[in-house]
């Protein structure tokens, strides 16, 4: 395990006003996402429960949103000569999508074992892919001797300043259209989302505690924040590829530490009851990072009853086959009722 301490001195790399930047270069290019409710989630959890649907964004996550902001303030040469990013999916996706519409050739390097529908999808918006086996090569390696040898400008997953600010967009439709919020729960990978939309619900919701949530296999963040020192992970084993993240960023992890207010983990089974549930209950299709938090409220793990509270469902990427295969979608984890499975609608 690598320990790293963060830095504290410095001024926090980004604002709100990085924020609000984004939203207006985004203006007319991301969707903005609806916001949904659920009657029986509400009367489940004693709370009035509003879920952003960032499954609904383009890419099918909100890592457009990020990927755009920062490929569009690019310089004109960097982007002639194009760009590489590396990623398990959706940043691999939402680069490509992002470099189709601003005419920059993409180079992604993905891991051998990504989902085949993400590959697929990246592949299809026109990027160049470039393979890699995770448990013996680095993906950061790859892309820097990319980036030297082709001209290729890096555009990382999470910590960068411009894709930070752009996640943080989520959060700020999300309360401009439900309002204050006592809670926010938002899925954890290596931070750009949460670090991003912290920003904006402190900002517009005063008052409102931000809570992270991550896989128990790859609670790297968790115990970044518990300590206060960067803490690492290698190759995390869940069903939540998107947070399999080895370490927060240089970038994020100040920004978490200074906006954040907790952090908690689910496990890969309680994910795959609460993604189920949303699929029967809500009729949206979640992916199992996007599950995230909406499993931290689903399973009971913080006191949510009587207030308001704003979950980010992060992307809708499943890979059904996948699924199927692995976990066997016959026997999944009983959904939450009494009678074990059935759909109640909204």
């Amino acid at each position: 395990m690598q320990v790293v301490t963060a830095g504290t001195a410095q001024a926090l790399p980004v604002t709100y006003d990085d924020v609000a930047a984004a939203a207006q270069t985004l203006a007319g290019i991301a969707h903005r996402t609806p916001v949904l409710t659920s009657r029986t989630i509400d009367a489940r959890t004693g709370a009035g429960v509003f879920f952003k649907c960032e499954n609904l964004q383009r890419g099918g996550a909100f890592k457009f949103r990020g990927a755009y902001n920062a490929l569009a303030h690019l310089a004109p040469k960097q982007k002639l000569r194009g760009v590489v990013a590396y990623s398990s999916g959706n940043h691999a996706q939402a680069v490509a999508l992002a470099g189709k519409l601003l005419g920059i050739k993409a180079v992604i390097v993905m891991p051998d074992d990504a989902p085949a529908v993400k590959a697929e999808a990246t592949r299809g918006y026109g990027a160049e892919v470039v393979v890699y086996n995770r448990e013996h090569d680095s993906r950061e390696a790859i892309a820097d001797e990319l980036a030297r040898s082709r001209g290729l400008t890096v555009i990382p997953p999470f910590d960068h300043p411009h894709i930070v600010a752009g996640q943080g967009t989520a959060a700020k439709e999300l309360i401009e259209d439900a309002g204050p919020l006592d809670y926010l729960l938002v899925p954890v990978g290596g931070g750009g989302l949460i670090s991003g939309c912290a920003i904006a619900a402190n900002a517009l919701s005063p008052g409102v505690k931000v809570i992270g949530v991550e896989p128990a296999a790859g609670d790297d963040v968790v115990r970044s924040f518990r300590t206060g020192t960067i803490q690492s992970v290698h190759n995390p084993q869940t069903l939540a590829d998107g947070a399999r993240t080895s370490a927060p960023g240089k970038v994020t992890f100040p920004l978490i530490l200074h906006h954040v207010h907790d952090m908690l983990t689910v496990t890969d089974e309680e994910l795959l009851r609460a993604m189920f549930y949303l699929w029967e209950r809500m009729k949206i299709v979640v992916e199992p990072t996007g599950a995230l938090g909406a499993t931290a409220l689903l399973e009971g793990k913080l006191a949510a009853r009587g207030k308001r509270v704003g979950v980010i469902l992060s992307g809708g990427n499943a890979d059904f086959k996948q699924l199927a295969s692995d976990h066997g979608l016959r026997r999944r984890p009983g959904v939450y009722s009494r009678r074990g499975t059935g759909s109640a609608g909204r």
